[in-house]
């Protein structure tokens, strides 16, 4: 398999599937074409039918949106849904809210490992994003995570709906949100995955910088 992703320390759509085939032990080739140049499309192109990332590349088998490499991933590695129907069917709304969701937060609040911009960002519709991501935090971690005594994650093992959630993550730490409860001992959890610490650290290692990313300086 190949997997192709943009810049690390940016691109919140490519570390989904990422974090999701290497937690599941997926074996697989990583592409990373650096977002926002002038020949980043015509690259894209050359593996993807979107012209975006991420893509997987499985032998004949080309997929090309993160939610979908992850069901696709998750064919082959069961283990990255729930195995309780319930849980499963909570774990997939989850993570489909977020995948079409909180747009407000992605607007303001861009993932951008490399920066600490605390404080900024915040408008009364993040804001309610933020909310809402807390409250599926708490209600997942109370309702199917503590229960299931597997793990510390959302669901209690780790699955496909974490790494659904860990740009948001990231996002919490540049932006200095601390949520309290469940939810924060999650995100704590999260960022001290190895995991996300090799993709933070391959984030803050690149040289590239977007200035539509970087917009607090």
């Amino acid at each position: 398999m190949k997997l192709i992703i943009g810049n690390k320390n940016y691109s919140s759509w490519s570390l989904r599937p990422w974090l999701a085939a290497r937690a599941c032990g997926a074996h697989f080739e990583e592409i990373r074409i650096p977002l926002h140049t002038p020949t980043t499309r015509e690259r894209i192109l050359k593996h993807s039918p979107s012209g975006k990332v991420p893509c997987l590349i499985d032998h004949a088998v080309t997929v090309w949106d993160s939610l979908a490499i992850c069901e696709y991933l998750a064919e082959k590695y069961p283990q990255l849904w729930p195995t309780d129907p319930t849980a499963r069917a909570v774990a997939r709304s989850v993570s489909a809210e977020m995948h079409s969701s909180f747009q407000d937060l992605r607007q303001k609040m861009p993932m951008n490992i490399r920066k600490d911009y605390t404080g900024q960002g915040h408008t009364p519709e993040v804001d309610a994003n933020i909310a809402r991501i807390e409250a599926i935090w708490n209600d997942c971690r109370e309702r199917f995570g503590k229960k299931s005594g597997a793990g510390p994650y959302l669901f209690g093992a780790f699955t496909a709906a974490d790494a659904m959630f860990a740009p948001v993550c990231f996002r919490f730490k540049t932006y200095g949100i601390q949520p309290q409860g469940a939810a924060g001992e999650y995100l704590a959890m999260m960022l001290a995955h190895p995991l996300m610490q090799e993709w933070a650290a391959a984030g803050a290692a690149e040289t590239e910088s977007i200035a539509a990313e970087d917009l607090y300086g």
